[in-house]
């Protein structure tokens, strides 16, 4: 039997899977994807598929889970500047065409094609990567908790709206500083950093009437 090719033309077996799965649900709902379906698309055998994964479920889960974690944006810091670290995140997220990518396949997950099974394992792994990157306690009080839900819960819902953005959305749109405010105080509030001198860094003209 000759043994595989590695060579960039080639792609590994889970990942053509994976991209498989992203393939198949862009055309049908989750229920209706068989085990077939994933094998035929990608190239490999049933074999293949089954060394790789129990089944369809672990297979979904592992193709979302790829996505978030490599659709993380760049975290502010309490001492960042907000409306660059919003520029830069949504000028790589708009004009860099692997980040569009992501958003497309995430937003299938929200979208008529998904499932509540899918929307669950979406959130859990959002709720994770977010845990991490901002390095939370394994166990996080019940404010904390909220925000977190509060957060995936926003960007759940701005997937399923994200057929309708993708094409009429500009940059301009989204580089707002109200909008920046907002992202920053979200994820400084989930870090449990010093918020209250953040808004006063923010608004240190207005609280000293610098701006009379």
């Amino acid at each position: 039997m000759p043994r595989p090719r590695h060579d960039s033309e080639i792609l590994p077996a889970k990942e053509r899977m994976e991209n498989a799965f992203w393939e198949l649900l862009s055309t049908r709902e989750y229920h209706k994807i068989t085990v077939t379906d994933i094998v035929h698309e990608a190239g490999v055998n049933r074999n293949s598929f089954y060394y790789h994964y129990s089944g369809l479920p672990e297979l979904a889960d592992s193709a979302i889970m790829h996505v978030v974690q490599e659709a993380s944006p760049k975290l502010p810091t309490p001492d960042s500047d907000p409306d660059a670290t919003w520029r830069e995140n949504i000028t790589n997220l708009l004009q860099s065409p692997e980040h569009r990518e992501r958003l497309d396949r995430l937003a299938l997950i929200a979208g008529p094609h998904g499932s509540p099974e899918l929307v669950d394992s979406l959130r859990d792994f959002g709720r994770l990567t977010i845990i991490h990157s901002l390095q939370l306690p394994e166990r996080i009080d019940l404010k904390t908790d909220l925000m977190l839900d509060f957060t995936v819960g926003g960007m759940l819902a701005v997937l399923s709206r994200w057929p309708e953005l993708r094409d009429t959305v500009e940059l301009d749109d989204l580089l707002n500083e109200d909008v920046a405010v907002l992202a920053m105080s979200m994820c400084l509030s989930l870090s449990r950093k010093d918020l209250l001198g953040y808004w006063h860094r923010i608004f240190r003209s207005d609280l000293t009437g610098d701006d009379k």
